[in-house]
């Protein structure tokens, strides 16, 4: 992938995006040796499953003191604290023995990745003159992390859960060296950010609604990456190698299916139809019969994910601040608050109700995202300038009451 024109920060863009790389491949190291964790210290699925919770909790509420920092400190300094963060909390995670220190751990985890999720991004847009080279860039950095991560996991995993988690830290301390030698701020620096600032995109229909949908798909996400390991049953290399076939699918939906989809049909109607898409892939996990089945169901559920991931950032940009930092800060806020139940929701249903049961209420949860794309899909559209098959009711609606939403709230 090369960038069709000059890029003089050719140098920090790389190694912001190896550092994107590290981070992610840093989240997807823990499926596969999810399992052996428990196993290794005795502690129940609903146990298990704080692992992902902490981190996501955690990091959910550190993106928004993450972002106001950019204003005080810079980027760079925000980003190598981060990778600092997650660099000892990694090392110091292989050497735990019980569930509560690991889980406070993956918390600390979690807030380092708050900070370099909230920096990231931005300072790659502004040190870039190829805007949509960066981002791509960044999304196959992204799609890499998922894919390679479980694969690590799986084949270290067999050693020792440890092992994983101490070499996501040496590969964060690289990151870190990245991060300090090769990374420099932008020539304008950021205007510092007061705290009501990251809740102005909220005023905005268009972008509350996109955030109620992108809630209900994170929450079903995480159940999807954070309970099917257990379900699956399997061991750690055959489990780190189907978790490798997932983040592959996802890795083609983010940078092959998802921006093709988009430009031919649109961004909003692209993600609807990957919601529904993923509703039915829910429906074949819980009732699947074989390994094989729910493997290749898995698989199919990756590229929607993709897909989604693909465009929702994208729709949350155009439909929120012009200020990148305070959408950015606002929508991952909802992202990853949503998310943090999933895993421990999942995990206690598992203990109490039964195996499947943490797919049905996901396809519930999601059934709310879908019901909500259907009534304001199009007024997210109208803001990114795209239209969708059931306009025509919108303008039924507007021709009966004159306020589109009001009247189709009504009618639906």
């Amino acid at each position: 992938m090369a960038s069709p024109r000059i890029e003089p920060n050719k140098t920090a863009i790389y190694s912001t995006a190896l550092t994107a790389f590290f981070a992610i491949a840093g989240i997807a190291i823990v499926d596969p040796i999810l399992p052996a964790i428990g196993a290794a210290i005795g502690a129940t699925t609903w146990q298990i499953e704080l692992l992902f919770t902490a981190y996501i909790a955690v990091m959910a509420v550190g993106m928004i003191p993450a972002v106001m920092a950019t204003g005080k400190l810079g980027y760079k300094k925000v980003l190598a604290a981060g990778v600092s963060t997650v660099a000892v909390a990694a090392i110091l995670a292989s050497l735990s023995s019980g569930i509560v220190p690991l889980a406070l751990l993956r918390g600390l985890w979690g807030l380092g990745n708050a900070m370099f999720f909230a920096t990231a991004m931005v300072l790659l847009v502004s040190l870039a003159n190829d805007k949509k080279w960066v981002v791509e860039l960044f999304e196959t950095c992204v799609g890499l992390g998922f894919a390679i991560g479980p694969l690590i996991g799986g084949l270290l995993g067999q050693i020792s859960w440890r092992v994983p988690f101490f070499l996501c830290g040496l590969f964060m301390i690289a990151a870190l060296i990245i991060s300090l030698t090769r990374l420099k701020d932008p020539e304008e620096m950021p205007a510092p950010l007061r705290l009501g600032q990251v809740f102005q995109p909220f005023r905005r229909p268009a972008f509350v609604a996109l955030c109620v949908i992108t809630a209900t798909y994170n929450f079903v996400f995480f159940i999807v990456l954070g309970f099917t390991p257990i379900f699956l049953g399997l061991d750690v290399v055959p489990l780190g190698l189907v978790f490798t076939a997932w983040g592959v699918g996802l890795a083609v939906g983010i940078l092959v299916v998802g921006h093709r989809l988009a430009h031919r049909f649109g961004a909003v109607q692209t993600v609807g139809f990957a919601l529904v898409v993923l509703l039915l892939t829910l429906i074949g996990l819980a009732t699947s019969h074989s390994t094989a089945q729910s493997v290749v169901v898995l698989v199919v559920a990756g590229v929607c994910m993709g897909i989604c991931n693909a465009n929702l950032t994208d729709l949350a940009l155009a439909t929120g601040s012009p200020d990148r930092r305070v959408t950015t800060g606002a929508f991952n806020l909802v992202r990853w608050g949503f998310a943090a139940p999933a895993p421990v929701v999942a995990g206690l249903l598992a203990e109490h109700v039964g195996m499947r049961s943490p797919f049905w209420v996901a396809v519930a949860v999601l059934a709310v995202g879908i019901v909500t794309f259907l009534a304001f899909g199009h007024m997210m559209a109208r803001n990114v300038g795209e239209r969708v098959l059931w306009s025509r009711w919108n303008r039924g609606a507007e021709a009966l009451e004159g306020v589109p939403e009001e009247a189709l709230g009504e009618v639906v």
